[in-house]
């Protein structure tokens, strides 16, 4: 038998997989291309931090109760990571976006050559998530624990 007390570590681990998992088969829904890389992609349907913060305040809800002081603290955790995830890092990624673009044109149009390795660094434009994809990770987080409650909570 696993021990009750590993029960919020157990389902936000297990969450967070499946979010990543599920990434596979979202990305094939999308462009009808199989991609295992996708289990290890930042971004994307759905959102691995939402779900494993999620599943976290939610089974310590469970476990603890929800009038408890951790479970104030998980769920305040919870909804800056949602917050980050879904807003910060999102127009981080665009404005990455953007500034690759506007290095791109400032080059064509005038045939500049810009050799600082600064210009050929690549970088991922995609980091953060947009709402959808926080509240798909946010509906994985509320399933996994209700399904694996009863296995650690007898």
């Amino acid at each position: 038998m696993i021990p009750a007390s590993l029960y919020p570590l157990l389902t936000a681990m297990i969450a967070h997989i499946t979010a990543q998992v599920a990434k596979i088969f979202s990305h094939y829904y999308r462009t009808g291309r199989w991609s295992f890389s996708e289990v290890f992609a930042s971004g994307g349907f759905p959102s691995s931090h939402s779900s494993t913060v999620t599943a976290l305040t939610l089974s310590v809800g469970i476990q603890e109760g929800f009038n408890t002081a951790l479970f104030a603290v998980t769920a305040v955790f919870a909804f800056i990571v949602m917050y980050d995830a879904c807003h910060v890092r999102y127009y981080t990624g665009k404005n990455i976006a953007l500034t690759q673009k506007l290095v791109q044109d400032l080059k064509d149009m005038t045939n500049l050559e810009l050799d600082d390795p600064l210009y050929t660094e690549k970088l991922k434009t995609v980091l953060g998530h947009k709402v959808v994809e926080v509240l798909g990770g946010f509906f994985v987080g509320l399933i996994i624990p209700i399904l694996l409650a009863p296995v650690f909570m007898g």
